[in-house]
């Protein structure tokens, strides 16, 4: 059993690197995507039997390449000084509710 879990472990550790062609594939395709855009003021608009074109020449290309990688975020540099300044305070509490005095009301 315990053999069977570490396969599946291996297995899903191999399978995390994007197919290298298809990787290629998308990157052309979002090359040409925005230099079609770039380049062509039809690229830019709406084409009445594809919607608009930025959309499916650059958008969505980049979504697939975005989904080949498995939606992973850009690893941002995280600065040390602003991820250790949270307090150790307790939690803030709500203050009690002011009773509503009729004189109080907005016009």
């Amino acid at each position: 059993m315990r053999d069977f879990a570490h396969s599946i472990s291996t297995d899903a550790r191999l399978s995390r690197a994007p197919d290298p062609q298809l990787e290629r594939l998308l990157r052309r395709v979002v090359a040409i995507g925005l230099a079609l855009v770039l380049l062509f003021p039809l690229a830019r608009g709406q084409i009445p039997w594809l919607g608009w074109a930025p959309l499916w020449l650059v958008g969505m290309p980049l979504a697939a390449w975005w989904a080949l990688h498995r939606f992973r975020l850009p690893q941002w540099p995280v600065r040390r000084d602003v991820a250790g300044r949270r307090r150790n305070r307790p939690q803030a509490r709500r203050r009690a509710r002011m009773p509503r005095t009729p004189w109080l009301r907005a016009a």
